[in-house]
């Protein structure tokens, strides 16, 4: 061998070696940095304002992740445009593990059928942590709204096709096509008339501003409780204890129509996988707790947890249930 090429030889390996070692020994920092997460405070951000089933779930989670990890875990409320601002903020954040989604059904399977300029995907940008809770919706009449049954409201849609108005938590929101899926099921037109949130949502309602809405049990059992508002159905295949004198919709005479809302946590999908490993393992364990059961079942909520993967399947099952009707009900975002 000559010297020269014996010399390139030498500086090949050498350089070979180094990025070698280099990489041995960066696999054991990045090991360490995931082993010790977090160390410093979290970020949990939640698409609605304060008062609605998400921020109920959110706070009560922050709070249990906070004792679990010795960090802060801070709520922040990003309402907003049927929860794509929020969605958009976490997509862009650094894949780190410090900003959390709490992501409602919504923003993953409903939104992208309604939005052809959304800035974020559902699938691409976010890595699936776990499911956390659902709850079924309710359909309220306002005091002054001449119906005190399902199919009273119905009636009286019919007989005024496009002047029955109903309130929403957003544009896109489950709320939203929870209206949309209730109109094409019984042959009626009702007038959408969406807000930021669930909170000014029912505020229209209780003023008499809207006929109806279509919203959690969590945000429309104390309503009901208290005699503000007229429970006519429950989305569930089982009357609620939370509103045992509710009817579902299909003891209401309208079969078919069930509606329940999950909400899952969700981070940045470059997040390393060990860290979303640690979350998730930290969310069943919460789920697991008596305490998480009592304390969310008060809110109408049912405790959730789940794989990843199974989160997964569950967004993209979804997906191609509220696409249909999406597509069957015609609906769009005004």
């Amino acid at each position: 061998m000559s010297k020269g090429l014996f010399s390139s030889f030498r500086l090949h390996h050498a350089a070979l070696c180094g990025l070698v070692l280099g990489s041995v020994a960066l696999t054991p920092f990045a090991a360490r940095a995931e082993a010790v997460y977090p160390t410093k405070p979290l970020k949990l951000v939640v698409p609605f304002p304060p008062g609605g089933a998400a921020d109920t779930v959110a706070r009560f989670y922050a709070e249990k992740l906070a004792g679990s990890f010795g960090q802060p875990v801070v709520v922040e409320n990003k309402p907003g445009a049927g929860t794509a601002i929020a969605a958009e903020f976490v997509a862009k954040s650094a894949a780190d593990g410090y900003t959390l989604s709490l992501a409602p059904a919504g923003q993953l399977t409903l939104l992208p059928h309604l939005a052809k300029d959304l800035r974020y995907d559902p699938v691409k940008d976010f890595a699936p942590v776990s499911v956390v809770a659902s709850v079924p919706y309710v359909v309220a009449a306002s005091a002054a709204t001449p119906a005190n049954t399902l199919q009273e409201l119905v009636a009286l849609a019919k007989a005024e096709p496009g002047k029955i108005t109903y309130s929403s938590c957003g544009n896109g929101t489950l709320c939203h096509l929870s209206g949309e899926l209730f109109a094409s099921l019984t042959g009626t037109q009702l007038l959408h008339v969406p807000y930021k949130g669930s909170a000014p949502a029912v505020t229209a309602l209780l003023g008499n501003d809207v006929n109806t809405a279509f919203d959690t049990l969590t945000v429309l059992a104390p309503q009901v409780k208290a005699g503000k508002v007229k429970g006519l159905a429950i989305t569930s295949a089982k009357r609620s204890p939370v509103l045992p004198e509710v009817p579902t919709a299909a003891e209401a005479g309208l079969k078919g129509y069930e509606v329940s809302s999950w909400f899952g946590i969700v981070v940045p999908a470059a997040t390393p996988k060990a860290i979303v490993e640690k979350l998730n393992k930290e969310l069943v364990r919460i789920a697991a707790e008596p305490e998480t059961k009592t304390r969310l079942a008060t809110s109408g909520l049912e405790v959730e947890s789940t794989t990843p993967e199974a989160f997964a399947r569950l967004i993209q099952e979804d997906s191609a249930r509220w696409g249909k009707v999406v597509a069957d009900s015609g609906a769009k975002i005004e």
